[in-house]
């Protein structure tokens, strides 16, 4: 699914709903376009609500890869294309929210009940960063090569999409691409982890 090299045949003037109705049938085009007319919305919802761009990128990625596994769910009867994604990352960024605050929670409440001498919050988050970062490399060494560049750049260079294409010189679109399947191939070999660290 490669958003650039596709994106360019697609007719700009579809709407919404013929879109939704491409992706089911698995055009990729359609996702490049719906991605390109949504994400700027989207991602400032979500980060208003997370308050943390990175969290917020996330997320509206999530929602890209959750539209392209379940548009056919869409139902144009019960509310518009852009109320459907944007409740989605809106359900997403409140579920992501409520969970760093558990993590939080967690945290504060193991630090006061050990004693310092055991382990330190910092401790315990520098163990499981640690062991996430470890499960992520070796999922990451089964990506193609493409898909996997642009996740170390994103999670371990901190560089946003746009700076990910002007570093690396591949088209805006490629990256977003090659990001959303790298995402979804990523949640489901680490789901059992994602669901350990929540």
């Amino acid at each position: 699914m490669d958003l650039a090299a596709t994106t360019v045949s697609t007719p700009p003037k579809l709407d919404d709903h013929e879109l939704i109705r491409r992706i089911v049938g698995g055009d990729q085009q359609a996702l490049g376009t719906l991605h390109t007319r949504h994400s700027p919305i989207l991602l400032g919802l979500s980060n208003r609500i997370l308050d943390r761009f990175e969290d917020a990128e996330e997320v509206v990625q999530e929602v890209f890869v959750q539209t392209w596994d379940h548009a056919d769910r869409y139902d144009a009867n019960r509310s518009s294309v852009t109320t459907w994604l944007i409740l989605m990352v809106r359900s997403r960024a409140i579920d992501r929210l409520r969970n760093r605050k558990v993590v939080q929670k967690t945290l504060s409440a193991a630090q006061h009940e050990k004693p310092p001498t055991y382990a330190s919050a910092s401790g315990l988050l520098d163990v499981l960063t640690t062991e996430r970062r470890r499960r992520v490399k070796e999922e990451l060494a089964l990506l193609p090569i493409e898909q996997s560049q642009v996740i170390e750049l994103a999670f371990f260079h901190g560089l946003t999409q746009s700076e990910i294409a002007a570093e690396t010189g591949i088209p805006l679109g490629t990256v977003k691409t090659r990001t959303l399947l790298a995402m979804k191939k990523l949640r489901k070999a680490l789901r059992q982890e994602i669901r350990g660290l929540l």
